[in-house]
């Protein structure tokens, strides 16, 4: 067993402790690290570490960060959202709950676009769900579908959220987001049945009075499938290698602008400030997590704290099922607390040791960290999701937890699924990426 001195957790708890103060991300992360690299380990001098806290934003790889955030704010201003709630009224407008049900569906082929439970969230706030609660719907029932529908897009490629496990994890992109597709449709499924059963213990209607006729839904696709085709795209690309990750971020910000600009024709040139801010500013915060997630990890290596971790988590069980069980129990207890950017880079690093040794493949744990993670969105007391629904629809967070109790239910049952039937999330990344 790896023996560490409690000394050398205390940037560790140091960071939590600043967290909890409200101090941002980034200068937590860099602070911890500094107060070890300067004042506890004298074997670095400061210099070379001032050296690699620049070098950790010097790799080629995190280009992908920013493009990918550039190509889901263009296809904000591209028309592509109205267009494809059209086509998922056309799908599932009849059945029972009717703008739920779109709801759902529509969380799910923005998955590949927005790849932000966040902006999924506020989207779908400000144009479905005053037309929910004009069909019946209660404010704080469509805002918890909206919320938990949201989750969605992260697990349905080419979520953020995945992208920065993959970073942390130094796993496959292209096997990562592979692993997305089938549990980001089984929780499309399961959340929509849930909607149906919840609209007809409620009286809710359909938004269509009749389902949609053949040739309704095939103008339909054709409307929204240049959208549909980027993420199917993307990962065709990086299964052949066509382009790597970064690149593959380059060519969906091309292929968003073209289809966009020239075949929608609502991407105007005015819109593109307001684009080039909006990627800069959310660019920059995710960077600057990087940057001290980077200097942390360094600390959590030298220190061998993963290490010791594996070494206690092993003297406590060498059960998988059980293992499982309490890293999900884990990670939804801090997924209440933080925000999914710092757990990524805090946590992936601490764990990558006991789930090698418990034999855990690390491209499925990305789905089962990344669902965990996004489930502490729509939970109090700090969910970020959960936040933006009752702040867009004016309604209580107490009126918001009781709405979504029978969505949360569901969410945790696929999410049990899928921590312990392995081949939903890697029969994909099996069968493409040999």
């Amino acid at each position: 067993m790896h023996e560490i001195s409690i000394i050398s957790y205390i940037p560790l708890v140091l960071i939590f402790v600043l967290f909890f103060l409200r101090v941002p991300v980034g200068f937590s992360l860099i602070g911890s690290s500094m107060l070890y690299f300067i004042f506890m380990n004298n074997s670095m001098p400061v210099d070379l570490t001032l050296q690699n806290l620049v070098a950790g934003i010097q790799d080629f790889g995190l280009l992908a960060v920013p493009l990918f955030i550039m190509a889901g704010v263009i296809m904000n201003y591209s028309g592509i959202s109205s267009r494809l709630m059209s086509f998922a009224d056309l799908l599932v407008g009849h059945m029972p709950g009717g703008l739920g049900q779109v709801n759902v569906l529509l969380s799910t082929l923005m998955g590949g676009i927005s790849g932000s439970g966040n902006a999924d969230t506020a989207m779908q706030c400000k144009i479905l769900v005053p037309e929910m609660t004009k069909r019946g719907y209660s404010a704080e029932t469509a805002a918890a579908i909206t919320a938990t529908s949201s989750i969605i897009p992260a697990i349905i490629p080419p979520g953020i959220v995945m992208l920065l496990y993959c970073m942390a994890a130094h796993v496959s992109i292209g096997k990562v987001f592979a692993a997305g597709y089938i549990p980001g449709i089984l929780l499309c499924v399961a959340l929509m049945f849930t909607v149906s059963r919840v609209a007809k213990k409620n009286g809710l209607q359909p938004s269509r009075t009749q389902r949609a006729t053949a040739k309704e839904v095939f103008f339909g696709l054709g409307s929204a499938i240049l959208a549909l085709f980027m993420p199917f795209g993307l990962l065709l690309g990086l299964r052949m290698g066509m382009f790597t990750a970064s690149e593959g971020g380059a060519m969906a910000v091309a292929y968003c602008a073209i289809v966009g600009g020239f075949v929608y024709k609502e991407l105007k040139f005015k819109h593109l400030w307001p684009i080039v801010k909006e990627t800069y500013f959310a660019s920059s915060e995710i960077m600057f997590i990087i940057i001290g997630a980077k200097m942390f990890g360094s600390y959590l290596s030298w220190e061998h704290i993963p290490d010791g971790l594996s070494d206690m988590i092993l003297s406590m069980t060498d059960n998988k099922i059980v293992f499982l069980l309490l890293l999900n129990i884990f990670l939804l207890f801090i997924g209440m607390f933080m925000e999914v950017s710092p757990c990524m880079f805090i946590f992936v690093p601490l764990l990558i040791a006991p789930l090698q040794a418990m034999g855990v493949d690390l491209v499925h744990f990305g789905i089962i960290m990344t669902l965990n993670l996004m489930i502490g969105g729509i939970t109090p007391p700090f969910g970020s999701m959960m936040f933006i629904a009752c702040s867009i629809t004016k309604i209580p967070m107490e009126k918001f937890v009781k709405a979504n109790i029978p969505f949360l239910a569901t969410v945790l049952i696929v999410l049990l699924l899928i921590t312990y039937v392995e081949p939903l999330t890697m029969f994909l990344p099996n069968l493409l990426f040999k």
